[in-house]
């Protein structure tokens, strides 16, 4: 089995890149991407920088160039959900990109990304992974050891995670956004690998950590825990590699 796994950022990567068999390096229009194996599974690493866009031109040129069978996307992102604490981790049972849709006086109508109510509508909203490694990630949960942070240990949910070009620090702009769409957490990256990964056919998967609660002060819980908390972030995914050679010979993943 071939997996890819992106990052926006370095440190989203680090324990990855540790982890890699047989790890060659090389460049492509400025992004780096490493492969190699981890255990049994032929493992594409690649850092795309912040963003929708970003994110889709590297995982486009890693499916062409690799073909992996599924898409992972690891690191951190803010808290939206007021349950959600410093630390916790995100396993995205589905992503929305929250800033797409029609916007009118009234205020934006949010609509699935890459079409219009008036053009090339769709009854579809957010990108979902399959059932199967849904399944797979919720039964292997319990047994990840993820390292506390701030003296607790994370938990782990299942739910919505948003996707915009914002950097989001704002108290108001976080409480709208979870009255409207009751998602999880908020980042830049994750439904653009969604969108991407279901045009080429394949299986995604979107893991976060949560570094900082999209309010006042984010930026300064985003510098102080980004890399504590990716690590856990690529704790899950190396967790699932680990899993998915166990039933690689099955295909458990698909579209």
């Amino acid at each position: 089995m071939s997996v890819a796994v992106l990052s926006a950022l370095q440190s989203e990567l680090d324990l990855l890149i540790e982890s890699l068999e047989d790890s060659v390096e090389y460049r492509v229009a400025g992004w780096p991407i490493w492969t190699g194996r981890i255990g049994s599974i032929d493992v594409t690493l690649a850092r795309a920088g912040l963003g929708k866009v970003n994110t889709a031109a590297l995982s486009a040129i890693v499916w062409e160039r690799h073909r992996p069978a599924l898409m992972l996307f690891t690191g951190v992102a803010g808290g939206i959900d007021p349950a959600m604490s410093v630390g916790d981790l995100v396993v995205g049972e589905r992503t929305i990109q929250h800033d797409a849709g029609v916007l009118s006086p009234d205020g934006l109508r949010r609509y699935q990304a890459g079409h219009i109510p008036f053009f090339n509508p769709t009854d579809r909203f957010g990108f979902t992974p399959s059932p199967g490694l849904l399944a797979i990630v919720r039964e292997l949960c319990p047994n990840v050891e993820l390292a506390p942070v701030l003296g607790r240990s994370p938990e782990v949910v299942f739910g919505t995670i948003l996707t915009g070009d914002i950097f989001l620090e704002d108290e108001k702009s976080r409480s709208l956004l979870f009255s409207d769409l009751a998602a999880q957490a908020v980042e830049m990256e994750g439904a653009a690998l969604g969108q991407t990964a279901s045009r080429f056919g394949i299986d995604h998967l979107v893991i976060r950590s949560v570094s900082d609660l999209a309010g006042g002060g984010a930026v300064e819980y985003f510098d102080r825990f980004l890399s504590e908390v990716s690590a856990n972030s690529a704790r899950m995914v190396l967790a699932l590699l680990d899993r998915l050679q166990e039933d690689d010979r099955d295909h458990p993943v698909g579209p």
